[in-house]
């Protein structure tokens, strides 16, 4: 399983820093995990659905 840090994060789904903490908060991004005192990073698997979903909601409008 990769891990996704935050720069990657923001490049792949192009969402800011900002944006993407909002979303967690929000309950509609997925929660990173923590990898060690102070750093965090996201399954890449869980950014694919994620972004698979967003796909979803796209193309059922």
């Amino acid at each position: 399983m990769k891990i996704l840090r935050l720069p990657e994060l923001k490049s792949l789904t192009g969402l800011s820093r900002s944006t993407i903490y909002a979303k967690i908060a929000d309950g509609t991004f997925p929660v990173p995990i923590k990898l060690g005192a102070r750093a965090v990073g996201w399954p890449e698997v869980e950014i694919a659905a994620w972004l698979e979903g967003r796909k979803a909601d796209r193309d059922a409008a």
